[in-house]
């Protein structure tokens, strides 16, 4: 087995929880991937043949801004960025009318990079909408109003470099703070006070590896308490990495799942055990943390190469013992191992019902493939063997369908570009 040399401090975190921890509302989706960051949705009495049944489309929405940000939910609204002629910023979308409620640009004009468009999906905490756009600029909004409360600079304040795609992460809030990744030297990651945006803290001195770009990836965070120690696990240029909650100090980074374009997946948290994977012929690992008399350590449990398992973007999702997803470097051939020991249980091999790179979304026993060329599949959620369960082709499709589904309440949210489309997923 191989180490990963950790500087870490030993501490238990006496932040409060988040107001997000809190039990999942089956009427909510309050930020990126769900309740937890995990890719699940609690809605029950779904569609279970969508061949049989294929979902029936409700609505459609327009004015959503350029972009491939993903939905949040709450109280009847929907919230996601987009790109608008004023610049990059957020929009409302009034759920029992299906009209904009209000559009706000924060940016003071279109960010430029790569494909363009937003990424972020909203954080709803209360009254407060919180957002990271593709320029770097990290800001907090009424989310009743739209009024901007706060904002302020990974590049200006703390010289992130903006990546070849732009920022895309998706904001944490936990008990008073946000957390986010600049991914500098300055500010690896960056505790604000969520009311004021006022720094807390800031991770600087981060001993990182060779392999990779010393920049924020494409990922979000999620919370962790290996080892006994509270910590904020992020996937960032460098790969894994992770710091303290209490107050920002770095505590590992397993270098090994970095690559010299770009880091993408979220982390999976389970315990004592992180994995962790991205695309470009990079792979995937399993790390075990322990506790030592300084603070952590990361012990490699296992290293897939890429030809068995690398997950480009679209995510992961752990059910159980099993980890699912789409494999192969800009695809999304359907693959379920498990998690503690890497093994292939199924697939990886053969091509599912869509082309590119695939989100993956679980929801009533079922998961919800979203395939780059648009496509949707649902395979239910068996370690045995793969079984598909239905497909369909939504009503529009412009581009790279790369915004993650969102079930809320036994509706389907598919974000495409300008548009929403809202699918009924409830049997009758």
């Amino acid at each position: 087995m191989k180490y990963v040399h950790i500087i870490a401090f030993a501490a238990v975190a006496i932040l409060g929880s988040s107001a997000i921890a809190a039990k999942p509302d089956d009427a909510n989706w309050l930020q990126w991937r769900g309740p937890h960051r995990e890719g699940k949705s609690t809605s029950t009495g779904l569609l279970k043949d969508w061949d049989a049944q294929p979902p029936k489309l409700l609505g459609m929405v327009e004015g959503l801004g350029g972009g491939y940000a993903s939905v949040s939910i709450v109280d009847g609204m929907l919230y996601t960025t987009g790109n608008f002629d004023e610049g990059q910023g957020v929009v409302a979308v009034d759920l029992a009318t299906n009209q904009v409620a209000w559009k706000t640009p924060v940016t003071e004009e279109i960010p430029k990079h790569g494909y363009g468009g937003s990424r972020s999906t909203p954080t709803i905490d209360g009254d407060d909408l919180y957002v990271v756009l593709s320029d770097g600029t990290v800001a907090c909004l009424d989310r009743k109003s739209g009024k901007v409360v706060w904002k302020r600079s990974f590049e200006k304040e703390y010289g992130a470099k903006r990546p070849n795609w732009g920022f895309a992460e998706s904001p944490l809030v936990d008990g008073n703070l946000l957390i986010c990744t600049p991914g500098s030297e300055q500010a690896l990651m960056l505790a604000l006070n969520k009311k004021t945006g006022k720094e807390v803290w800031a991770t600087k001195d981060a001993k990182l590896g060779d392999k990779g770009k010393g920049e924020a990836g494409y990922s979000s965070i999620v919370i962790g308490n290996g080892a006994g120690v509270k910590q904020y696990v992020q996937m960032t240029g460098k790969g894994l990495v992770a710091v303290r909650a209490k107050d920002g100090k770095f505590l590992y980074n397993y270098n090994l799942v970095a690559n010299d374009v770009a880091v993408i997946p979220t982390p999976i948290v389970d315990g004592d055990y992180v994995f962790a994977s991205s695309g470009y012929q990079t792979g995937a690992a399993l790390v075990k943390l322990s506790k030592t008399r300084d603070g952590v350590d990361a012990e490699e449990v296992y290293f897939l190469e890429p030809k068995t398992f690398q997950n480009h973007h679209g995510g992961m999702v752990k059910l159980g013992d099993y980890i699912y997803a789409g494999t192969k470097h800009n695809e999304g051939f359907p693959i379920c191992i498990e998690m503690k020991t890497g093994e292939v249980q199924w697939g990886g091999d053969k091509r599912g019902e869509g082309k590119g790179s695939a989100a993956v979304l679980y929801a009533d026993g079922n998961f919800i493939f979203r395939y780059q060329s648009g496509e949707l599949a649902l395979v239910e959620a068996s370690p045995k063997q793969y079984i598909l369960k239905g497909k369909f082709m939504p009503e529009y499709q412009e581009r790279e369908s790369w915004a993650h589904p969102v079930v809320v309440d036994g509706k389907l949210y598919l974000r495409e570009q300008d548009k929403l489309m809202i699918y009924d997923l409830t049997q009758k």
